[in-house]
This record gives structure tokens, C-alpha cells and sequence, in this order.
């Protein structure tokens, strides 16, 4: 029986993967079922009693759910199998999310699916009320295959036990084992191999990985003679000197410590530090030195890392986790004016270009007053990610701090550097702090005001949003002007010599 007959029939449908569930949904959408119509039960979780026996065949019409057909006696599928198209990016988002251990799982992806199906393409955003719990859920997916593969620990079995040469225990809290062992498969070559969980387990042959029911209840069924040398270098290793208790808590959380080899021997050394061999250790230490101590810049002594050659790719500071995308600049690549705005808002980051939200509207009213035209303009952003916070279902806008903005600082001398424009207005505090370079700067002090820095006129004038936030009418009047006499004067420094100070 296939899924639509067994809604039809009133019985829960009980999956256990992503491969059944993924038949089960296309079942069920090709047939019109609704999500609300559809219980959803993973294996072993389904409550025995005096009613779950097996449902009455003859009698599956009467009690059908109000809404569907029962399958037998129903029309033709209620869309043919070619309009089910998934973009494949969505698709393995939903399958790296269907590991995720959450009651309603398999429920909740399946009316993900169904909106997205019916066009509510906005369900995979993170500003959409399911999209952000899709977000969430492969976030916690990664994360914890990021924690087994750095706290895992392989034990080597002894020779006489046979293969596999090594094993280790983990409890994960998400179903990630799959996953992670293709990529202990892709880093351990030919050596035997495997990963017992509480729920199953995975063993390399070095050939073929095998998954299996549990084969183990805890590390404790473990035994590797090596580790207590392992345990030598660790203690070797250890600087009380240098202990932080809570920095090493914050790296690696309290539940992987009763797995790792050294987690029985850390307490005793921290506590011992605590005790005064810290004091001692760091005597020692400094009565070996010699010679001189030679003062370094911080900035100097970091090594030199290769740099994103491409603006998606920048992970330079944390907001590119929380954005759609990248809002690169846009305009001539040798225009004469350059506007700089603080960072894209909502509309802006859904639609990948910079100023086509109400900000950027009110902006081609300025430029009308000051007679230019925005084509002849490079526009562009000293942030290129929409920083914000949730406020029910909208997205508002948050302010840069000064890190982020230094980290997209990158990307605003590689357009200076191409574009080579002769001035550049800055659209608000932000801007202005980039373009000059200087956490310090005070919009209040150069508003209007044309600054020459690095051979370029710079003149600074409100943001846009600015006028849009501010209630009395007298005020947006006002700034606007400012705006408008700003562009005006932009103008104007094209034809002036660099020397000459303008009027």
C-alpha cells in the first residue's frame, strides 16, 4: 500500500530515513495530500493499546480523513511526477536537516516541501517562520558533524582481535553517522576501522563500509595498550603555567570529555595548577630564557593568509552566516562619483543589488534634485551582508560595529582601486568611518563638508534611511536638502583642481 492509501485509510505513516520519507512525500504530493492531513511516526515510537490493532480494510472509506479520496477509488494523480522539481541545493538542504532529532521531523519537512511546491519559494529564507527552523536544524546538523570529526577518538584494537585495527565511541546527538564516516573513509585509507554509537554503528573493511544495529554500549568496552603513552606526552605537554580552565570548557563542551583519553587526567592537572604548580612551571619556564625580548607589532606577528579571491566566498568576519547573499557594488567601472551606504537592508540582500529598496528609492529623488543621474554612479556599500534581528517575521536592520565594518574594508579598496573615482560620498556615519579608515570619525563634523583623503574629495551627507526613520516633517525636509546640496557639491569638485578648496 502506498502512502496516499494508507492516509486514506486513516493509518500513520512510520519512516525511519530520508530515502523513505522522500518516496513518501512525492507519494503524497502527487496525490494533493495535505501536510495537516498526514501523521507522521518514526520506527518504535508508535503507543500500543487496546486500539492499534491492525485497521479494517473494509472500512477504510468510512474513516478516511475529511479532504482526502481514498486511493482505490480516486481520479488520477493531482500532478503529474515531471512537476515535482526540486532544485537540488534545496533538496540537500532538506536531507542534511532530516538528521536532525526533533519529534516532528518528518511532519515539519514534509509541509516545507508542500509550500514550496505550491510556490512559497520564501519557506527556504531564514526570515520565513518555517525557514527559520529549516536554518536551524542544519546548522545543528554541521555543528555536530564538525564536533565527531575533532573529538573522536580511535582506540587500536589488539593485533590477535582481528580486524578492525581500530574503534571508537560516540554519542551524537543528531543521526550524522552516515555522514561521517564517508569522511573517516576518505582519510583513513586502507586501515580497518569502527564507530560504535548508541543507536548503530559503521565499520570499514577498507573496502566497503558496513552499517550496522549497536555493537557497543560505551567506551568502556575499549581498550587500547598505547594510550597510557598517549597519556605521558599529554601530561608532558601540559603548562600549568598557562591553564585556563574555563577557555578549555568553552572549546570543547562537558559531554565529549568523559570520551576523550585524556579527560580522566585533566581535572587532576588543572586542579594541581590551581594549587601552585602554575606559579612554578612559570618560574621554571622563565629562568631558561636568555637574550633579549624583541617588541612586535600584534598585527605584524600574525602570518599572512590567503584572501577570498571572490565576494561569496568572504568569510571574513561572522555576518555571512545570517545573509541570503553578498550585495556586491554596481555602476561604471570608471565612474567619477562613488556613493558608499552603510550595508544592504531586507530587500536589497533577497535581491543580490545594492539600493532598490525604499531607501533607494528615496535616493533617485535626490539624485533628480541634484541632476544627475544614477547610471553615471557607482553604487555600493561599506558592509556587504545584511546585518539584523528577527522582530516576529520581519528582518530589521542592525547597526555594524567597527570589526565588521574593517573586515568588509577589504572589499571597498579593491573597488576604489578599480573604479578610481575622483569623489566619494558617504552616506551616513558608517561610510564615513570606512572610507576615511577611521573608527573615530563624527558624521556631525564634516556633514556637507568636502574632505580631501588619498587624492579624492570626499564629501559625507545623510543616509537615505535616515529621512525615512525620522517623524517630524520639518527634519526630513532639512536632511533632504542636506542630501540634495551634497550631491550638488560632488558635482561641482569634478571640475575643480585638487588643490583648489571648494566654496
Amino acid at each position: 500500500m502506498n502512502a496516499a492509501a494508507k492516509v486514506a485509510a486513516g493509518q500513520p505513516l512510520v519512516v525511519s530515513s530520508f530515502p523513505e520519507w522522500r518516496d513518501a512525500a512525492r507519494d503524497l504530493l502527487l496525490h494533493g495530500v495535505a501536510p495537516e492531513l498526514v501523521t507522521w511516526n518514526e520506527h518504535g515510537t508508535l503507543d500500543a493499546d487496546l486500539f492499534s490493532g491492525a485497521p479494517d480494510s473494509s472500512s477504510s472509506s468510512d474513516n478516511a480523513p475529511a479532504g482526502v479520496v481514498p486511493v482505490e477509488e480516486a481520479p488520477p494523480p493531482h500532478l503529474p511526477p515531471s512537476l515535482l522539481r526540486i532544485p537540488r541545493a534545496f533538496m540537500d538542504m532538506l536531507q542534511s536537516a532530516a538528521c536532525c532529532r526533533v519529534p516532528d521531523r518528518w511532519a515539519f519537512l514534509y509541509r516545507v516541501i508542500w509550500r514550496w511546491q505550491h510556490g512559497e519559494h520564501d519557506v527556504q529564507s531564514p526570515a520565513d517562520v518555517d525557514g527559520v527552523k529549516l536554518h536551524a536544524m542544519v546548522k545543528a546538523v554541521r555543528r555536530e558533524e564538525h564536533d565527531m570529526h575533532a573529538y573522536i577518538r580511535f582506540r587500536e584494537r589488539p593485533l590477535e582481535a582481528g580486524p578492525p585495527q581500530f574503534a571508537a565511541w560516540f554519542e551524537p546527538r543528531h543521526d550524522v553517522l552516515p555522514q561521517v564516516a564517508e569522511h573517516f573513509r576518505n582519510r583513513m585509507g586502507g586501515v580497518t576501522w569502527m564507530i560504535g554509537t548508541p543507536e548503530a554503528s559503521v565499520m570499514w573493511d577498507g573496502a566497503t563500509l558496513h552499517h550496522t544495529g549497536p555493537l557497543m554500549s560505551s567506551a568502556a568496552d575499549l581498550d587500547d595498550a598505547g594510550e597510557a603513552l598517549w597519556l605521558t606526552y599529554y601530561r608532558s605537554i601540559f603548562n600549568p603555567a598557562r591553564v585556563n580552565a574555563q577557555l578549555m570548557q568553552s572549546h570543547i563542551p562537558s559531554r565529549f570529555w568523559k570520551n576523550l583519553p585524556e579527560g580522566a587526567i585533566v581535572p587532576g592537572m588543572v586542579s594541581n595548577a590551581e594549587l601552585g604548580a602554575r606559579s612554578t612551571g612559570q618560574a621554571q619556564a622563565v629562568g631558561k630564557k636568555s637574550g633579549f625580548t624583541i617588541p612586535i607589532a600584534p598585527a605584524d606577528a600574525q602570518p599572512e593568509r590567503q584572501q577570498p579571491s571572490k565576494l561569496d566566498e568572504c568569510r571574513r568576519c561572522e555576518l555571512w552566516q545570517y545573509a541570503t547573499q553578498a550585495v556586491p557594488g554596481e555602476g561604471p567601472k570608471r565612474a567619477q562619483i562613488m556613493l558608499v551606504g552603510e550595508q544592504p537592508g531586507d530587500q536589497e540582500d533577497l535581491a543580490g543589488k545594492a539600493f532598490v529598496g525604499p531607501a533607494g528609492k528615496l535616493l533617485d529623488r535626490v539624485f533628480e534634485a541634484a541632476d544627475l543621474e544614477r547610471r553615471a554612479i557607482y553604487l555600493t556599500n561599506a558592509v556587504k551582508h545584511f546585518k539584523w534581528e528577527p522582530r516576529g517575521k520581519r528582518r530589521l536592520h542592525k547597526t555594524p560595529v567597527q570589526r565588521e565594518i574593517e573586515a568588509c574594508g577589504y572589499w571597498l579598496e579593491k573597488e576604489l582601486a578599480t573604479v578610481k573615482p575622483t569623489v566619494i560620498v558617504a552616506l551616513g556615519a558608517t561610510a564615513l568611518k570606512s572610507v576615511l579608515g577611521n573608527g573615530n570619525a563624527k558624521l556631525a563634523e564634516s556633514l556637507g563638508k568636502a574632505i580631501r583623503h588619498e587624492g579624492r574629495w570626499v564629501v559625507t551627507v545623510y543616509h537615505p534611511s535616515y529621512i525615512l526613520r525620522v517623524p517630524d516633517e520639518e527634519a526630513k525636509r532639512q536632511a533632504f536638502n542636506v542630501m540634495v546640496e551634497g550631491l550638488k557639491l560632488a558635482k561641482q569638485l569634478l571640475e575643480r583642481p585638487p588643490e583648489e578648496p571648494p566654496a
